[in-house]
């Protein structure tokens, strides 16, 4: 097959895959840090339009 041992793949594979999540989580905490930023005086605004 290839002349590299199998380990460095693997090491390579979690680095990447450790370093995708971590990716991931950020995407998602700033966009969701965004959207309660957005909407923040949104809440108040239609709980007094209810009453």
């Amino acid at each position: 097959m290839s002349g590299h041992p199998a380990a460095t793949d693997r090491k390579a594979a979690f680095a990447g895959l450790i370093v995708g999540v971590i990716a991931l989580i950020i995407v998602v905490v700033v966009v969701s840090k965004l959207t309660a930023r957005k909407f923040a005086g949104e809440h108040e605004t239609t709980a007094s339009a209810v009453r």
